[in-house]
């Protein structure tokens, strides 16, 4: 959601950072049906005073014998009883109207956010480790997995596309790098190990940026309520309407949870495999910070997430994303993408992302700075993969593979294994 007073004060500068995103200018209309609900507003106000007044004025005029007086003012007092119902839906109408086209509006990109059409356009910042080195041929996870465990077949009977049945020591390796990862974040980075909602209300979905937007991505119940897309809906929320003290910021989220997505955007993409799953466990990260704190706790949360990848030994890049592929809530997004030796090519495990107050806004959430008794401002979040599960199985099993049709177990994950260093096709 985006400051109506900002606007107003600087259209050019909006609409400028609207184009950078390939989106159409929109201050002019924006500032007019600001503009013509507040006329309303105030006319309703002066309308409602003047009942009031008027009301007052009967009385008055009837203890004075003013019988024609009254009546006139009767007469003043019905007719504003039946109009002011009417303006009030109008006002009622023109700010639903401005809400629902503010919430339409994509955050605008932070200055430094590379500017181009699509991911082709992002930026490589930096790259870590080397693609192994391989004396046969590396296969791609779909076309050795399934001798391990992925079971392709029994998800898609049970469930339909994109869903798997995860067997034996498969199904323990993906447990253990959930694990490994939720400790981590808890015990070496600092953040909090919560429990959250998997269903969670509209207003959860719409305060984090998912609705209206991404209705179509997600699946609803016949209770009304979302399976969440990500744990960042739930941990983010959690501070929703709330006015937090200064001294508790920064607030760090952790949880490992099931995700839910329809993934109606992307027929056709990454059928094969375990890459896009309708159904999947991701570690998320979610900051609640000071808006002067947020730039560096964006890099602090992306390395939080490269620390995963570095000790699993597993070769990444990290990017910034340009405008044209930010995400809708996003003013800065890092992408870490992860080396695939079975598909010759680097595929996205992480995203961490700033969206300022963009959310903060959207949730009513704000923080009141230490020594000030009534002002407040609205809190920066930030929310990110630490990491997506299924995807670094993928990984692991394709950087791991050995030409026996077997993966090693990083080094890392054997404890969490009871000891096994290696899954055996069966």
């Amino acid at each position: 959601m985006h400051d109506i007073k900002m606007i107003r004060e600087n259209p050019e500068a909006f609409d400028a950072a609207l184009a950078r995103r390939g989106a159409d200018p929109v201050a002019t209309e924006i500032i007019a049906l600001d503009e013509s609900r507040r006329a309303l507003a105030t006319e309703l106000q002066q309308g409602q005073a003047r009942r009031n007044e008027a009301s007052k004025a009967i009385g008055q005029a009837m203890g004075q014998g003013e019988t024609d007086k009254a009546e006139t003012l009767k007469a003043e007092v019905g007719e504003l009883k039946k109009s002011l119902p009417l303006l009030e839906e109008k006002e009622r109408d023109t700010g639903t109207k401005l809400r629902d086209m503010l919430a339409s509006i994509p955050n605008l990109p932070a200055d430094d956010v590379p500017d181009g059409a699509d991911e082709d356009d992002n930026v490589e910042i930096s790259t870590w480790g080397e693609p192994g080195k391989f004396d046969f041929e590396p296969q791609e996870h779909a076309d050795f997995a399934p001798a391990l465990g992925m079971d392709f077949e029994s998800g898609t009977r049970i469930s339909g596309a994109r869903f798997t049945f995860l067997r034996g020591d498969m199904a323990r390796l993906h447990r253990a790098l959930g694990q490994y990862m939720l400790d981590q974040q808890t015990q070496e980075r600092g953040y909090t190990e919560c429990n959250p909602p998997v269903l969670v209300n509209n207003d959860a979905m719409y305060g984090t940026d998912k609705l209206p937007k991404f209705a179509e991505d997600s699946f609803r119940t016949t209770d009304d309520r979302w399976l969440i897309p990500t744990a960042e809906v739930s941990l983010t929320s959690s501070v929703m309407g709330e006015i937090l003290e200064e001294a508790v910021l920064p607030i760090r989220l952790t949880a490992l949870t099931l995700c839910f997505r329809s993934e109606a955007g992307s027929a056709g993409r990454d059928t094969r495999g375990f890459i896009r799953q309708h159904q999947f466990e991701k570690c998320e990260l979610v900051s609640i910070v000071r808006p002067e704190d947020s730039e560096a706790e964006h890099e602090r949360m992306t390395d939080a997430a490269e620390s995963i990848l570095q000790a699993l030994e597993l070769p990444y890049r990290k990017v910034m994303l340009c405008t044209g592929d930010i995400g809708f809530g996003a003013r800065k997004t890092y992408d870490l993408e992860v080396w695939l030796p079975g598909q010759g090519a680097y595929r996205e495990i992480s995203s961490c992302s700033n969206t300022g107050d963009f959310q903060a806004r959207r949730m009513n959430t704000r923080y009141r700075p230490d020594g000030e008794i009534k002002g407040t401002r609205f809190v920066h979040t930030l929310n990110g993969s630490g990491l997506a599960v299924g995807r670094t199985l993928v990984a692991i099993l394709e950087n791991y593979q050995q030409a026996d049709g077997g993966v090693t177990i990083p080094t890392v994950l054997q404890g969490y294994m009871g000891g096994i260093d290696k899954l055996e096709p069966v």
